[in-house]
């Protein structure tokens, strides 16, 4: 399979790709050889001719080429797609040391970048496989590789949640469905760490579930299951989505997990998760609103709690959103240290990878000085090891958490 063109790189452009960082922006292009269909694997050289990558080009995109490939020698043919596959689920097998509990039946098998396939996301939820096709280059190999992943793992089917944003970029729209297989039942039981979750591949959020908070999960669930008196603690569990948070809390034996969230489809599910793992609830511990509003309605009234814990939607989707999003995070941050009882603990994060973790620590900082508290630092938090970074992307790192106690 050869080439379908040669995309030529601005003298001193080099050095990003030389790193190996797999983007190739539109202004460092200088020119392009040949006519390459959008999804078809370009060679990219210095203007000297030298080569320095290969990966799939898209004119639609600013991004247009993500690389694959460093070696000259290193053909982008199907072997090439299905040995990446299968170096980035080895990975995840072998080191079962990232489960708790032998190997738990869903995490991520392909972190796109991170993993060596640029624009590329597979989850696995039981018997089933999800995956994103987050550009053109994977969208039009989705079929292929769906084939590669049915060969290498036998699920009972490969389903398509490619309804993301970062398409519209790309010059295409959303697309989800089944690929491979058998259809996803309505909802897919999964285990993580001991505890079962109801997942819903079709219409929840990201593919299903949040498996990059697995370990941030359990360190709150640990939290206080050593404190003598953890069954009188109160714990809010603000942007609850479907109770993963609380299941946990709830298993370190806390007294009770109220949980907001605006979504009151998501809401009945954290109810069905919680109660899935034999814990008791009433009504009142299911709050459907706006969290900001809930949470100053908390303040006026005079409430306080034992831990906070902050899991909010993506704030930033560009750059151009970093400041409006710095004062949503810094609002709900003051919100919750003037919610929290002296010795509470805030566990915060954000998603939003437009932020970053020295921006997000100085966002949390200014709501520290605004709401006249003192807080340390206890524990940096970030996403869970199925989740990897590449050194040489560091856009990969997204999550970023701080577990605070708080005075």
């Amino acid at each position: 399979m050869s080439d379908q063109g040669v995309v030529v790189i601005r003298a001193g452009r080099e050095k990003a790709i030389r790193r190996r960082h797999p983007w190739v922006f539109s202004g460092a292009i200088a020119r392009v050889e040949g006519s390459p269909a959008d999804g078809d694997i370009v060679t990219v050289r210095g203007e000297s001719g030298e080569f320095l990558a290969r990966g799939y080009w898209n004119s639609r995109s600013l991004i247009r080429v993500r690389l694959l490939a460093w070696d000259e020698d290193e053909v982008c043919d199907t072997a090439f797609w299905e040995r990446r596959l299968k170096r980035a689920i080895d990975a995840r097998h072998v080191e079962n040391r990232i489960y708790r509990h032998g190997t738990a039946n869903a995490c991520r098998l392909v972190n796109a970048e991170s993993d060596g396939i640029p624009g590329l996301v597979v989850d696995r939820y039981g018997d089933w496989l999800v995956i994103q096709a987050l550009t053109l280059g994977i969208d039009v190999r989705k079929m292929m590789l769906a084939d590669v992943l049915a060969e290498l793992l036998n699920p009972a089917g490969v389903y398509e949640r490619s309804d993301v944003d970062i398409r519209q970029k790309e010059g295409l729209p959303s697309h989800t469905g089944l690929l491979r297989g058998q259809e996803p039942p309505d909802l897919i039981e999964i285990d993580e760490n001991g505890r079962r979750f109801l997942v819903d591949v079709r219409t929840g959020h990201k593919t299903g579930f949040y498996l990059d908070q697995r370990a941030n999960r359990a360190t709150i669930g640990d939290w206080f299951r050593w404190d003598e008196k953890s069954d009188q603690r109160v714990v809010l569990n603000a942007f609850a989505y479907t109770g993963g948070f609380a299941v946990y809390a709830l298993g370190g034996l806390v007294q009770r997990v109220i949980n907001v969230d605006s979504s009151a489809d998501a809401l009945a599910m954290a109810r069905r998760n919680i109660a899935l793992n034999g814990y008791d609830t009433s009504d009142e511990d299911f709050v459907e609103g706006d969290v900001f509003q809930v949470l100053r309605a908390y303040r006026d009234a005079g409430q306080s709690f034992d831990m906070v814990i902050l899991d909010p939607p993506k704030f930033a989707q560009s750059a151009r959103q970093v400041e409006r999003a710095s004062r949503g995070y810094k609002d709900i941050n003051l919100l919750a240290f003037r919610l929290l009882k002296p010795g509470g603990v805030l566990a915060t994060f954000s998603c939003s990878g437009a932020i970053s973790e020295d921006l997000f620590q100085k966002i949390v900082f200014g709501a520290l000085i605004d709401s006249g508290r003192d807080a340390q630092i206890i524990q940096r938090l970030g996403q869970s090891s199925d989740h990897p970074v590449a050194l040489t992307f560091p856009e990969g790192a997204y999550l970023k958490g701080l577990l605070c106690r708080v005075w």
